[in-house]
């Protein structure tokens, strides 16, 4: 189905000239290039980069685009794209769509399927729109199955939330809602659409990790927030730590420095067998989504330690968030609401949280709360017992 999908996408998009795509939609359309690669600009900034500031930052403009179109999916034209049959002139066919504007085509949806209650008034009525164009253009005459028309539903859902994904990067939980997903009406099966370039976003794995590696969310340097990597060995040595990813960093070399003497001092709190005197430890931080390292690493670090210290890994599809101070002070979660969302986008399943954070409770919608597994911690120990399975 995804690869017939993209096949389909690809000859809509072929076949929509600028005058052409203008009379159906009747709207404006912006055409141009992005200047960096795909990965790197999600990374760093977003789709609409490209845009002068006053246009590519301003939430109430951007959130009236039905729809963004993956040019970067678009083959160049190559000389089997031609035909060397007889075909409509561009004005000619113009003038057709142009006529068929005056039927409907969008409610067909209606009758076999239901769209997701993630899909506000703006969504639904940018994807119905895109419905009605998609289905003119395949399916003039009005003909089509209940799989031909679901293809056409899912192309028009990625459109939209990719819109929606970068409206969610500028104005935060005011565009949460971006699992987009219609419900088949024969089986009341839900079906969610993913954005292809993000990849679904799965940044914390399925399964169980090995021991020593942990996974954070928090706001990196650049200011955004996104999900980093911690990665540990144990070798015998003279109690020694060696971090590697931190680059010069004073403020996160601080943030380790603060875990290890942590660990000194209360490693008997948590386990006799933890040696910070016999044993050297090896740390290494990876920024995923290329935002800058965050200097949030204390608590993380120091689950990251013991779990390589007692060979036991972190429960799966674990998150931990939070921080904690030299003397074990909890450190609430900042944006608890954008965090939880970055969470859920990245694949976590589970997540750790400080109980200082609860009183935040209140800022998180409910069917984002609702879809995690969220284990309270009371100190940094009840942290690394909770975050390694330990009751």
């Amino acid at each position: 189905m995804e690869q017939k999908s993209q096949k389909r996408k690809t000859a809509i998009l072929d076949s929509v000239s600028p005058k052409f795509s203008r009379s159906i939609i009747a709207s404006m359309v912006f055409v141009g290039n992005i200047n960096q690669s795909v990965d790197v600009l999600l990374k760093t900034s977003g789709l609409f980069d490209p845009f002068p500031p006053e246009m590519g930052t301003d939430t109430a403009f951007l959130d009236r685009m039905h729809c963004y179109l993956p040019g970067w999916e678009i083959p160049k034209f190559r000389p089997e794209h031609f035909t060397d049959d007889y075909g409509f002139i561009s004005d000619y066919l113009a003038e057709f769509i142009r006529e068929l504007r005056k039927e409907q085509y969008g409610d067909a949806l209606d009758h076999y399927f239901r769209l997701g209650k993630n899909l506000n008034q703006r969504d639904t009525i940018a994807v119905r729109r895109m419905v009605d164009g998609y289905l003119k253009l395949m399916y003039p005459n009005g003909e089509f199955t209940k799989e031909e028309l679901e293809e056409i539903i899912q192309i028009a859902l990625e459109m939209r939330r990719r819109v929606k994904e970068q409206l969610k990067k500028l104005g935060g939980m005011e565009f949460y809602d971006v699992n987009f997903s219609y419900i088949d009406m024969d089986d009341m099966s839900e079906h969610y659409v993913s954005v292809p370039e993000q990849g679904g976003g799965k940044l914390i794995p399925d399964g169980m990790c090995n021991p020593g590696q942990v996974y954070t969310v928090s706001r990196g340097k650049s200011g955004m927030l996104g999900v980093f990597r911690l990665e540990s060995q144990m070798l015998p040595g003279n109690g020694k730590i060696e971090r590697t990813g931190l680059g010069s960093d004073s403020k996160c070399k601080e943030a380790v420095n603060t875990a290890f003497n942590y660990l000194k001092a209360n490693g008997n709190r948590i386990s006799g067998s933890i040696s910070t005197s016999t044993k050297d430890y090896i740390i290494n931080y990876q920024d995923l989504q290329g935002i800058g390292m965050t200097d949030k690493l204390a608590l993380p670090t120091l689950i990251a330690l013991c779990s390589i210290a007692l060979g036991k890994p972190v429960v799966s599809n674990l998150a931990a968030l939070g921080d904690i101070t030299i003397s074990g002070t909890m450190i609430k979660v900042d944006e608890l609401a954008n965090t939880l969302q970055v969470c859920l986008d990245s694949g976590a399943k589970k997540v750790l949280i400080p109980s200082t954070s609860f009183v935040d409770f209140a800022s998180v919608p409910a069917d984002l709360m609702s879809a995690f597994q969220l284990i309270p911690y009371q100190s940094a120990e009840d942290a690394v017992f909770k975050a390694l399975g330990v009751e």
